[in-house]
């Protein structure tokens, strides 16, 4: 079996496993109790919470668990809307976002929010001059992400923290789940970070929003305070031992220059085929390599590719299947290309030998369906 659907979810670290099942065995009480038990467990719960912040170099930040990324992204975006709609109701995003970016921006619209999207610059990113020009003394927020999820394009986010200093009554939150772990970007003048666990080989189930401390938020789900006042529940102690672990580790093994030796491979590999297009820029994160074969449908590539135990994706987990990628159409103009991207997605554990069997299997696969055209 050749895996190469890693942004779309990683296989969890056999140690972040260890220490999820310790934590479950060892540590059976409710963090929010005042007995011994509570005590200690919500002690675990600050000391892993002190790792990422140090980690990740967050600083004056409350660290927000949630269920994953699209919890995140939502409480990021609902949360300051509904709490700043005094000050504004007008939101900047791009045409690079997640559907748990739009899906919120969309509801919110509903409500009489506004919602206008950046250009992007020639080389696929956002286009920070755009974003000022689309400034305005109502806007309250300004959500980009870090690393594009189907071409891997790296947003400016330094350029934009700094642009929007001048702005203190806007804020900035950055949706980071394709960046964490992959690449150091400077969150210095960020001010909400969305990230979660199962996209750097920690478990499904749980994700961080962090935010610095002087912003407030409009919950999403009420019911008291628990490791923060801005997300009610039961911590849940072994997810959040389990996530700081996952971070550190896969810091530890980023290996960010292997990573890209087995894109360059495959971008000269995908040369020989002429009706294979590389969508993602030269300069995009090298775990992301997403590419078209004109004329052949992304759904009957992939479950050819299936068959020879090569698993890949057409496009974001969460997007709609049965619509042409917006992201690979707003960078590359080409409705053919967008209908019709396979998103390869690499690991520091994908070995070389895997690339020669995907690369023997894409050819088998390639020559039989662009022969039935």
């Amino acid at each position: 079996m050749v895996y190469l659907d890693y942004s779309a979810t990683t296989p969890v670290n056999d140690e972040v496993l260890d220490s999820f099942v310790k934590a479950n065995k060892e540590y059976i009480g409710n963090p929010n109790s005042l007995h011994k038990l509570g005590v200690d467990a919500n002690h675990l719960i600050q000391m892993a919470t002190d790792q990422i912040t140090s980690l990740l170099s967050f600083n004056d930040t409350d660290i927000i668990y949630t269920s994953g990324s699209s919890e995140a992204n939502n409480l990021a975006i609902k949360g300051i809307a509904f709490k700043y709609q005094n000050r504004g109701k007008h939101i900047i995003t791009t045409p690079l976002e997640h559907s748990s970016i739009y899906g919120p921006l969309d509801y919110l619209k509903t409500l009489g929010f506004e919602v206008s999207y950046a250009k992007l610059d020639e080389k696929g990113a956002v286009d920070v001059n755009d974003i000022k020009k689309l400034m305005r003394e109502d806007t309250i927020l300004v959500s980009v992400n870090a690393v594009n999820s189907e071409l891997g394009i790296i947003n400016p986010i330094k350029e934009i923290g700094d642009l929007l200093k001048d702005y203190p009554k806007c804020y900035f939150h950055v949706d980071a789940t394709q960046a964490i772990g992959k690449i150091k970007l400077d969150y210095q003048n960020v001010d909400l970070v969305s990230f979660s666990a199962h996209k750097f080989y920690g478990l499904k189930g749980i994700g961080v929003l962090a935010k610095k401390k002087k912003i407030a938020l409009e919950p999403l789900i009420h019911g008291g305070k628990s490791t923060t006042i801005y997300r009610s529940g039961t911590p849940s102690l072994p997810l959040i031992i389990s996530l700081a672990k996952a971070l550190r580790l896969c810091l530890e093994n980023n290996k960010e220059d292997y990573v890209k030796s087995l894109n360059d491979d495959l971008r000269t590999f995908f040369d020989g085929y002429d009706k294979v297009v590389i969508n993602s820029p030269k300069n995009a994160l090298p775990h992301i390599l997403n590419i078209s074969v004109l004329g052949v449908k992304p759904e009957s590539f992939l479950h050819a590719l299936e068959e020879g135990e090569v698993y890949l994706s057409t496009k974001s987990a969460c997007a709609n299947t049965h619509s042409m990628s917006e992201a690979v159409y707003a960078v590359t103009h080409n409705k053919e290309a967008a209908s019709s991207s396979l998103r390869i997605s690499l690991s520091y554990l994908t070995t070389k030998e895997e690339i020669t069997h995907f690369k023997e299997v894409f050819d088998s696969c390639y020559n039989e369906l662009t022969k039935l055209r």
